[in-house]
Parts: structure tokens; sequence; C-alpha cells
């Protein structure tokens, strides 16, 4: 009897002493936490549309965010904020002090205006719309003449195929080029003019469309600032003949 209570006190006292070796531990690990794991630095990239600022404020914003190491954890289970254009955001530790945000921003190759909404309709490389907002965003062109009266996001513009496919064809090459227009015009043919300032550039169908890509980027340089239409429509390899009407 006695040995048994003695059995039971000394495990007990086993106990006891893992239980506090335990919670000496855990205090530890909470103090180390909260003293070393401080935000000092923030560190962002991949972002063009919005300054590092607005992408700090998006992820620190609650009242803990001054501990990297609780940050960096939150954002393993749950994501940041929604902003307009903003696929997703990485965020890592890459030191107690310093916090890197990888911004992640969504394609966008061109906009649409749909009038019956109120609003422009950003489609990516699929031809998906991926934002929709009344915003205009630089170095994204606007697509004309294009009946387009409602989108869903994350479907295709619902437009005949044919089309879109030539607008896609388009877009990627001009941007594949840095040769990326305000605005992309369809007219009654089906046919595009792309818009450079007061530089207007008849593109024709879209046969041998990578040559007459290349030959407006390296005519451009030479009327950039000028007032007049570029003609391509005609240009192939037998018809090398360039046209650029001033006014």
């Amino acid at each position: 009897m006695i040995k048994e209570q003695r059995k039971k006190k000394k495990t007990f006292v086993k106990i006891i002493k893992i239980l506090f070796t335990i919670i000496f531990i855990l205090a530890i690990a909470f103090l180390i936490a909260i003293k070393v794991f401080t935000v000092e630095k923030v560190e962002v990239e991949g972002n063009v549309l919005y300054d590092e600022e607005t992408i700090k404020n998006a992820v620190l914003y609650d009242d803990y965010s001054w501990n990297s190491l609780y940050v960096f954890v939150k954002y393993k289970f749950i994501k940041t904020k929604e902003i307009p254009f903003i696929d997703t955001m990485a965020i890592s530790l890459k030191n107690p002090h310093t916090l890197h945000i990888k911004v992640y921003e969504k394609g966008r190759l061109g906009y649409v205006y749909v009038p019956d909404m109120g609003i422009n309709a950003y489609f990516d490389k699929d031809g998906l719309v991926v934002e929709t907002s009344e915003e205009k965003i630089n170095d994204v062109p606007m697509i004309n003449g294009i009946d387009c009266k409602t989108v869903e996001l994350y479907e295709k513009l619902p437009i005949d195929d044919d089309n879109l496919r030539d607008i896609l064809t388009l877009t990627q090459s001009l941007k594949r080029n840095k040769m990326v227009p305000e605005s992309i015009t369809y007219g009654v043919k089906n046919e595009p003019v792309v818009s450079y300032g007061n530089v207007m550039v008849v593109i024709g169908d879209t046969t041998a469309l990578t040559q007459k890509i290349a030959r407006l980027e390296a005519i451009m340089p030479s009327i950039e600032g000028q007032n007049g239409t570029l003609h391509l429509e005609d240009w192939s390899e037998e018809s090398t003949n360039i046209v650029f009407d001033r006014k």
C-alpha cells in the first residue's frame, strides 16, 4: 500500500515536472516570438499598378501586424485583402525582422467598355474577364468596335470566337514586341486600327501579322509624336511599300 502511494506520488511529481518544463519552454518561445520577431523592414516585389505603401497597408492592417511571425503564420491560413487587379500576394519571412511580399498581378491584355453595366472589362491572354472596374489602367489598350452588352468574371468575353481569336493574337503580338497602343478599333470589315497618340496604324487583316508588327516596331521611332496614318494593310512579302499619310 505504501509502495503504491509512493509510486503514485513519484508519477505525479514527474507529471508536474513535465508540465512545468512544457510551460517554461512555451513561455520562452512566447517571449522570443514577442521580442525577436518584430517587423522592421518590408520588401515588396512584383507591384506595378500599386505603390509599396498600398500593398503594405493591405497586408499589415490589424493590431498584431507588428509581429513578423504572426503575419507569416496568419497568411498561411487566410488570404490577404482583395485588391483590384491583384491575383495573389505571397508572404514570406526572410529573417525575424524582414517580411517579403511577392505580388502577382492579374494579366491584362486589354479591356472593353460595357455600356449597359458602366464598367471596363479587362481580359487576359485566354480572353477570360479577370477584372471589372470603372478605372482605366495605363498601358492596357481599350478595344473599340466590339459589341459587348454584359460580362461575367472569369468567363470568356461573350463575342464571336473568330473575333476573339483575332483580338488575342493582335494584343499578344503587340505586347510581346513592347508596342502596346492606347486603343485598338475594329471597323466595318473587322480589321483593326491601332492608335498611338496622333499616329493611327491600319493593320488590315491578320495575314503576316508577325511581320507587320516587326515593321511597325522598326518604323515607329521615326514617326512618333507626328500626326498621321501609317498603312500596313497592303504590306506583304511581295509588296513591301508602306505609306505614312501626314496630316
